[in-house]
């Protein structure tokens, strides 16, 4: 979240062209999606909160050192160490959160979940450009460090031992765990589905505030605003879209925030010099349609796995979501040019792909939606 609002500041700084940032941005998702692989088949076999404590630790170690870092090889490596520890946070969040919530009431949680995110734009995003114009963009990265620092302090403290997935296992080895959780067909097209899904965003985030502020023509002290106002309207959007997938259908949610993304996609990359409001307008309803679909797309996704292997589906779910986003973003570096001007050339070819990865992730999570009507009309049946 945070590399994306300061590439505009960064890729001078360091002296990146386009490609390097887009490499140094895929860093972190590359070696978060190796060390989700790698843990899945831990990922069952110890306690849910040691497993957070962990990787969380790794993770504000990692932060630290993009924090200090002097040059592009600095920052590539930091982002590389960032990534083995913060890939397996999200999975082990989600494990959590399966755990403790029926499905009927995921799509509620999920929403407030993904309110974090929400958050993370009005407090870290504007408060981060506000401290790189003041103290540079080495700042904001200090500024993770001592709020995640202060989140463990609460995981320690607070969240309870979460273990009684353990009862379950039947694997003795870990790798014959992960093996067995990556062959399951039902899985497969689970997995296919969040990768699919994570391409398109990972194209685009890299390089939104460049093409907000070299070709939209918004002064960059200006995006402090929009990432505000944004947020605030996601802290409101999230829950709503968490109580309509419960009650309306997660799959009926889905496909209306992947027809929504289509939309407001297309708009997006093939915008001009615009003024402030309509670019606030343009991003508040691209958040509504994220939300419209990763929400009820993750409720839909926790049905899947039994308890005895649902860490090792997240943690490889989340992988695979890491390294295809990691793929993106080195693709949309490819595609993207850097004019003389500052101006990025090519943005809207970023925008037809992700329109074909969406209407791919229908049909995807139309076949997923099916397989669990399947199965728990064969569970009453019995």
């Amino acid at each position: 979240m945070v590399m994306s609002p300061l590439g505009a500041i960064m890729m001078p700084a360091l002296k990146m062209s386009t490609t390097q940032f887009g490499v140094v941005v895929s860093a972190y998702a590359f070696s978060a999606g190796i060390s989700g692989l790698l843990a899945a088949g831990f990922a069952d076999r110890y306690d849910r909160k040691k497993l957070l404590v962990f990787f969380y630790s790794g993770f504000i170690v990692g932060t630290f050192l993009c924090g200090i870092a002097t040059n592009h090889h600095f920052m590539l490596v930091a982002r590389m160490v960032t990534g083995l520890f913060g890939g397996v946070v999200g999975s082990v969040v989600m494990a959590i959160t399966t755990d403790l919530f029926p499905l009927n009431m995921r799509g509620r949680v999920l929403g407030y979940l993904q309110t974090a995110f929400a958050s993370s734009q009005i407090l870290g995003i504007p408060a981060s450009l506000y401290l790189s114009e003041l103290y540079g963009w080495h700042m904001p990265f200090m500024l993770i460090v001592v709020m995640a620092s202060v989140a463990l302090v609460i995981i320690l403290k607070y969240l309870k031992s979460i273990s009684e997935h353990l009862q379950y296992q039947s694997d003795r080895h870990a790798l014959l765990h992960l093996w067995h959780t990556l062959k399951n067909p039902q899985y497969i097209i689970a997995f296919a589905t969040m990768a699919l899904m994570s391409i398109g965003g990972f194209m685009l985030m890299p390089f939104s505030s460049a093409f907000t502020v070299n070709n939209l023509q918004i002064p960059f002290g200006k995006l402090p605003i929009i990432y505000l106002i944004t947020g605030i309207a996601a802290i409101f959007i999230g829950p709503l879209v968490g109580r309509a997938s419960d009650s309306f259908g997660k799959l009926k949610v889905f496909i209306f925030g992947a027809l929504l993304s289509i939309i407001m996609v297309l708009i997006y990359t093939n915008l001009g010099v615009s003024p402030l409001h309509i670019v606030i307008i343009v991003n508040v309803l691209m958040f509504c349609a994220i939300f419209s679909r990763i929400i009820p797309a993750q409720a839909l996704m926790s049905a899947i796995p039994t308890p005895a292997n649902r860490g090792a589906f997240m943690a490889v779910t989340s992988s695979l979501q890491q390294i295809s986003g990691g793929v993106a973003s080195v693709i949309a570096g490819v595609i993207v040019v850097e004019t003389t001007s500052g101006k990025l050339d090519h943005f809207d070819t970023l925008g037809y792909i992700m329109t074909c990865t969406v209407i791919g992730s229908m049909i995807l999570m139309y076949n997923i939606s099916r397989q669990i009507d399947l199965r728990d009309k064969k569970v009453k049946s019995v």
